[in-house]
């Protein structure tokens, strides 16, 4: 409580600062978020946040306020101010403009620029503008055809969008049917497929909204329904994303199977190769919405979507419930997840095949959701809604006698982040309460599931849930947000994404959980200081383990940047984290997530972590700068019983523009987990360099090349292939 109240006098004695982001975020690239992220800049859902707003675009003349907030380092205030700007000129058609009368001052602008998607509002009702996109990596020593994937969107005259993702993957496991002779699952071995999993054509104004195909959608303190990755989501967004990643994967991923014990299928267990590229489901269907119907001095918001989409799922999610009656069972084996065996390739249907390990299930399941809100605004930041969706699971894989016998029923595992039972939803309502510099926001929900009820505190049908969030920002545009939060052990909403905690109930991060949570960010002459309290503790009993209920948590972190010039920027950051403040000492394991007591039952694990990193960046001139950071980690683990696990990272990293057409970029890693002990965890070097040019007026390649050298000892490394590992990332991007 000490730290709230210095945050508080903080907010209201000195002067600047912005949104809830964990740091500044100046970017003019994705590669840009890449490196925040990769250098812990940033938080994973942090870097989902960014990375999606920086690939749909924000369209500074049809976006709302809540979708403005969500840019990188806009308070209330600055969006005020640009909507203000918007209602009194009718339309932005050159972000500067804002620069000019106020509304934002340069650094701010600079900030948001790449992530803003600008309509000529007179332009030609028959005008065409839009991109190609094409990109594919390659790892030294693939035997492989190299993935590759496509994104292209048109903007059509002043409101409608098309978009599309393609990617041809070689990893990916093929279709899984169910074969009677064997009673099993059966799965086509990965191989070369295309898949087309993103398109839609959207129209957007600033009163009215609709899409088709690929989409997501949020609303209010993101309790009852989202599935965007907005901070503050309100309304529909394009969703046309797909991702590389610069890791690699395993080639086989096989097990015995019907091989019998001793004949493994893979030759080579640590062979990798270049991964395929990746993309997030999204709902597929219709949605629309009128954002503005005038009622009164207010006016009404309506929204109304449905979507059909098949689901993808990680094989051990999956439960045969015809043979477990509860997936808590861990005792019972009838309860793992059953195999899937690979299609025999000869001529053979019975020939004895391998089965399929750490594999990603495609188009198990379709997903049926039905959904809508409607808000009555007494002013835009005054307002009262509701949100409610249904969502119904159909499993595509079973005996194909599902309804007349009990054999094969599939259903999700406790630990997934989807309820059991074949069905789910829930209803809520939102409302905020804004005046001057408050901002105040809240969410009730309630969950409903088909889940069965357990022996311990879950009890199943859904729980109740709440959420407030307040905010106060200055004049001088600085912020600190205060909220409390709520979960239900029985809340199990699988698209509620509201505030909560890093850690999960039963595969649900906002469950079984009450906490609260402060934020600041603010500048003092020189000084940048971003800071965050989060306290949480659990509700019940977790029934996998011994673990009590009622056990206190934290996640603190302090960061303050010093920019004594334009050349010259130094920090030292600092974050906290305690897994159970009541208890204290070394040797617990806050590294792992369970350890077992001496009657070999799983307890919860403790422990604290403490990261201390510092870093600089210095601006050489307008072409070059140069950074550097360094991250020391206090880890309890149950490896060192009077002491910690210290591990330790060093970036430096470099930009240089050449010229208006060609940047380079080059940064090293050097990373150990464990600097006692070389045997157990990693340490390696990473580096990379990354030229983009620009060909043409509008058209540009980046090409990347990683370089990646484990240097510990363990007997994985050793076999690992190939070692070191050569990377190289390609990306032609065309503009018209």
């Amino acid at each position: 409580m000490r730290l709230i109240s210095v945050l508080a006098v903080l907010a209201i004695s000195a002067p600047a600062a912005a949104n809830p982001y964990e740091a500044f975020i100046d970017v003019e690239s994705e590669e840009d978020l890449q490196d925040l992220f990769a250098t812990q800049q940033i938080t994973e859902e942090t870097y989902a946040t960014l990375i999606d707003l920086f690939q749909r675009g924000v369209d500074l003349n049809a976006a709302s306020r809540d979708e403005l907030y969500s840019l990188p380092n806009l308070t209330y205030d600055d969006v005020d101010a640009i909507l203000a700007y918007r209602a009194e000129q009718g339309f932005i058609r050159d972000p500067a403009d804002l620069v000019g009368t106020g509304a934002l001052t340069d650094d701010k602008l600079l900030a948001i620029a790449a992530f803003l998607l600008v309509r000529d509002p007179f332009a030609a009702l028959n005008a065409i503008h839009g991109f190609v996109q094409v990109q594919s990596q390659f790892t030294v020593g693939d035997d492989l055809v190299p993935p590759l994937a496509m994104r292209a969107r048109i903007l059509y005259g002043r409101h409608v969008t098309a978009g599309v993702a393609a990617s041809m993957t070689r990893l990916r496991a093929g279709d899984v049917v169910y074969d009677p002779n064997r009673d099993a699952m059966v799965a086509e071995r990965p191989g070369l497929q295309a898949h087309v999993p993103k398109a839609y054509v959207a129209y957007d104004t600033e009163k009215f909204a609709a899409i088709a195909g690929t989409y997501r959608i949020g609303f209010g303190q993101r309790l009852t329904f989202d599935n965007s990755s907005d901070y503050t989501p309100n309304g529909i967004y394009r969703d046309d994303q797909v991702f590389h990643s610069s890791g690699l994967s395993r080639k086989c991923n096989e097990t015995t199977g019907e091989l019998g014990t001793g004949n493994s299928p893979c030759s080579d267990d640590f062979h990798y190769v270049s991964s395929d590229f990746k993309w997030r489901e999204a709902m597929l269907g219709v949605a629309a919405g009128a954002k503005h119907i005038p009622l009164g001095d207010g006016f009404l918001q309506l929204y109304g979507f449905g979507s059909f989409a098949p689901r993808s799922i990680y094989q051990y999610e999956l439960v045969d419930r015809s043979i477990c009656d509860d997936a808590r069972d861990d005792d019972n084996p009838a309860c793992a997840a059953p195999d899937v065996i690979i299609r025999p390739e000869g001529d053979d249907p019975l020939e004895a095949s391998p089965a399929l390990s750490y594999a990603t299930l495609p188009d198990m399941y379709g997903e049926a959701v039905v959904g809508g809100n409607a808000t009555l605004f007494l002013t835009r930041r005054n307002y009262l809604g509701v949100t409610a969706y249904g969502a119904t699971d159909t499993w595509f894989v079973d005996d194909g006698t599902q309804g007349t016998n009990d054999r094969f029923q599939l259903d999700f595992q406790e630990w997934s982040s989807r309820p059991s039972g074949g069905s789910f939803g829930a209803v809520g309502l939102n409302t905020s309460v804004s005046s001057g510099n408050y901002d105040l926001g809240a969410e009730v929900t309630h969950s409903f599931d088909a889940m069965r009820g357990a022996d311990g505190p879950v009890d199943g049908g859904g729980g109740p849930a709440a959420v407030v969030r307040g905010t106060y920002t200055t004049p001088k545009k600085q912020e600190l947000e205060l909220s409390v939060r709520y979960f239900d052990v029985d809340f199990v909403n699988p698209y509620g994404r509201p505030i909560a905690a890093g850690d999960e109930f039963e595969g649900q991060r906002a469950r079984n959980e009450l906490g609260t949570r402060a934020r600041y960010t603010g500048r003092h002459g020189t000084l940048g200081l971003r800071a965050g309290l989060d306290v949480w503790r659990t509700l019940a009993d977790d029934p996998r383990t011994t673990a009590p209920e009622d056990v206190p948590k934290t996640d603190v972190y302090v960061r303050a940047d010093v920019t004594p010039s334009k050349q010259i920027r130094w920090g030292v950051w600092v974050d906290f984290q305690d897994k159970d403040l009541t208890a204290g000492g070394r040797g617990q394991c806050y590294d792992q997530t369970f350890e077992f007591d001496e009657l070999d039952e799983p307890v919860d694990c403790k422990g604290l972590q403490l990261s201390t990193t510092g870093r600089l960046r210095v601006a050489v001139d307008r072409q070059l700068s140069i950074q550097g950071q360094v991250t020391h980690q206090l880890i309890d683990s149950t490896d060192y019983p009077d002491g910690f696990r210290q591990d330790l990272s060093a970036w430096a990293s470099a930009m240089y523009k050449v010229n208006k057409q060609v940047s380079l970029r080059g940064r090293v890693r050097y990373l150990s987990e464990d600097v006692q002990d070389t045997d157990k965890l990693e340490e390696s070097l990473w580096t990379y360099v990354d030229a983009t040019v620009r060909l043409r007026k509008k058209d540009r390649l980046r090409v990347r090349l990683d370089y990646y050298q484990y240097l510990d000892d363990r007997d994985r490394t050793q076999a690992r292939t190939p070692s070191p590992e050569i990377w190289l990332y390609a990306m032609y991007e065309a503009k018209f």
